[in-house]
């Protein structure tokens, strides 16, 4: 348990810490060539553990396979993530983190239309209370300054993008693994932004070595390193407890916003994060709710199978 905790802590802050990395990154190179460095970093970070896991479940990955995990790459990295990195840089810090956190809202939404995962009673009031969060994080009757339209449009773009890439991994991801899915599918998406830059004649290596500290951190430490612990986290416990982190996550950004970039808290970024906050925890306990159903299902089954079993075995003997 400790371990767990030690690893939620963990992705929390340096989650926490990337919508400032970014934003200081973001002034001083080209946002394609920092999204694809970042996750390029990321992903072969990831590839010792998914090539172990691989080899584990001895896995052979057909062409559809490979295929989809093709798409997968394209809505997470150069869908969502550029459109996250393009809305860092027009938004306060504190804003883009909140905008970002409604993703798992988002997921409950997809998945509610395009898998066998639907919607209650709880999910759709943590999706309204997360709606009343986006209002208040972007204020549409006051823009605050710091905040632009296109970022905050840019950054629910790639909040609902990350959801779809959530959903789009669960068909494949029980199959090919958890590593092993998220670094192919950060590495051909980084590809694929490989190819825009070359296409559009942007740098790719160009910068790097007067920010080499910030592309570092961001690649290393939070894409890397950051959903490394993650993925540690849901190991040792489940995916509901790993997921903690992100709520953790809108309560750290703005503070290190005021900290580091000099930003202005004001009262509806609070109203705001208090309220994502309430959504979060809200899922947290519809997940748990949900999780413990599964559990007393499987047990009375295993039980009933038991009894089942021994009545069979004693009219044997009789």
């Amino acid at each position: 348990m400790k371990k767990v905790v030690v690893c939620v802590c963990l992705t929390a802050f340096l989650f926490g810490t990337m919508e400032v990395a970014l934003k200081t990154g973001g002034g001083n190179m080209d946002s394609v060539q920092l999204t694809f460095l970042r996750f390029m970093i990321g992903g072969l970070i990831l590839a010792p553990f998914g090539i172990v896991e691989a080899r584990k479940n001895s896995l052979r990955i057909t062409k559809g396979e490979a295929g989809w995990l093709f798409l997968v790459g394209v809505m997470g990295i150069p869908v969502s993530m550029l459109c996250f990195q393009l809305g860092v840089e027009r938004c306060n810090a504190a804003t883009a983190a909140a905008l970002i956190c409604l993703n798992p809202l988002f997921t409950m939404v997809i998945a509610h239309l395009f898998t066998s995962e639907k919607m209650d009673r709880v999910k759709s009031a943590a999706f309204v209370i997360g709606l009343a969060a986006a209002v208040f994080m972007i204020r549409p009757w006051d823009v605050q300054e710091g905040n632009t339209i296109p970022g905050i449009i840019l950054m629910l773009i790639a909040s609902v993008t990350f959801a779809a890439y959530t959903v789009m991994g669960k068909r494949t991801v029980g199959r090919i693994g958890t590593f092993a899915q998220t670094s192919i599918s950060f590495i051909l998406g980084s590809l694929v932004l490989l190819a825009v830059i070359a296409g559009t004649g942007r740098p790719v290596m160009d910068g790097v070595a007067d920010n080499w500290m910030i592309v570092a951190y961001c690649g290393i430490f939070v894409t890397g390193l950051g959903y490394l612990f993650y993925f540690i986290a849901i190991r040792c416990s489940d995916a509901t407890t790993g997921s903690i982190a992100f709520f953790i996550k809108p309560a750290i950004a703005p503070f290190l916003a005021v900290l580091l970039l000099n930003e202005t808290v004001y009262w509806n970024t609070i109203v705001g994060i208090v309220l994502l906050i309430s959504a979060s925890f809200l899922t947290l306990y519809d997940a748990r709710r949900g999780l413990a159903r599964e559990t007393l299902v499987t047990v009375s089954d295993e039980a009933l199978q038991k009894l089942e079993a021994e009545s069979s075995a004693a009219r044997a003997r009789g």
